[in-house]
Order: structure tokens, then sequence, then C-alpha cells
């Protein structure tokens, strides 16, 4: 792994790792904004109704259960190469996390603040962004996190269809036998996964209050 890192030639140019590791980024950041797009409205509504609790539960076993790796080679035949057979089942990987968190980040919040705030008249949607949401935060955003962490881990398909990211050292190497880049190349999306963590840490320091966060 070593030599891997010390060679000039890895850092520099199409296949350079500053490359692969900005399109893996940028993968892996377009799929987790179009999930939360899709799971995060979802996820409120239904947690602050409480209705669809049923529908969310089979939405989220079924993104679990469709295989990554065969639905990447589906989408590949049917669209071609391009960069939608990648992103769509990184999508799919990230909604039912993001989704059943929260739903059960805002139908878990204690039903006290929320009672008085019917009691004073709040409309249901300000009930909802100003009572319910800061205390379903944290939740909503281990979801994210979570989410975040499997796309980055499985956005190495997309070398699988002649696409970027740092998947191209894992499956070069491979089919060079080259297992320095392939070590490599796993090393980079741990790389990855870490600064996820942190990046949510930092989220969750700056966007949770200290009172929800204390408790």
């Amino acid at each position: 792994m070593q030599s891997f890192f010390s060679d000039t030639a890895h850092w520099h140019g199409y296949d350079g790792i500053p490359q692969r590791v900005l399109e893996h980024i940028e993968y892996a950041s377009a799929a987790l904004g179009i999930a939360a797009l899709i799971a995060l409205p979802i996820g409120l509504v239904t947690g602050h109704t409480g209705r669809g609790g049923n529908a969310v539960a089979l939405v989220a076993t079924a993104g679990r259960a469709l295989p990554s790796f065969g639905l990447l080679v589906l989408l590949f035949v049917w669209l071609g190469l391009s960069t939608w057979p990648a992103m769509i089942p990184l999508v799919v990987l990230a909604i039912p996390p993001i989704l059943v968190t929260t739903y059960e980040a805002v139908r878990t919040v204690d039903a006290s603040p929320v009672d008085a705030a019917r009691g004073m008249g709040m409309h249901p949607a300000k009930i909802l962004f100003q009572v319910e949401l800061p205390v379903a935060l944290p939740l909503i955003l281990s979801g994210l996190r979570s989410a975040a962490i499997q796309i980055v881990s499985t956005a190495t398909i997309a070398a699988y269809v002649s696409l970027g990211g740092v998947g191209r050292y894992i499956v070069d190497g491979l089919y060079q036998r080259d297992y320095e880049k392939v070590v490599g190349g796993a090393a980079l999306v741990a790389v990855l996964a870490l600064l996820v963590l942190g990046l949510f840490w930092v989220a969750g320091r700056a966007l949770v209050s200290p009172g929800v966060r204390r408790r």
C-alpha cells in the first residue's frame, strides 16, 4: 500500500488519486442528495401524521432486499454507459435508512410538547418544523450518516460499468493482479467513510441544540 501512495504517477492525470476521489465524492453526494429529497419529506409527513407506517416498512424492506450490483448491471444493459446506471442503485440503497429513521425519529418525539403546541393553536406544519423536527434531528442525522457511509462504500460499483471513482483502483487492480492498487483503493474508501463520520459529527454539533444533545 505504501508504494501505491508514494508513486507520483498516482497523483496526476485522469487516473490520479485527486481525480478519482473527486469523482467518488460527486457520485456519493449526488446519490445522497437525491435520496434525501425523496425520503426526508415522506418520513417527516408520515411520522407527523402517524399514517403510512406499514408502507414505510414495506419500502424499506424492498429497498434493502434489492441487490445493488445486480441492479447496476441490469440498468447498464437498459440505459447504456452513463452515470444513471450507477446512481440509481446508490439512491435505492440510501432511501431505506433515511426514510425509516426519519419516520421513527418524528414518531418517538415526546407527546407533551406536541400536545402543548396543539393546545396553543399552532398550525400542524409549525408543530412539525418548530417542535418535532428539532427534537428528532439527532436521529434523522444518524439515518443520513448511515446512508452516506453505505453510499461511499458501495459507490465502488460504478467502476464495474467503466465509470470513475476510487473503485477504479480496486477493479483495475484485480484485473491487473496489482494488489497494491487494490489495497490502496480500499484504503481510500475507508478514509472517505471516516471523513463522512467526521462531517456528520460536525453537523450534529452545529445543527442540534445543546439541550437536545445533552438529553
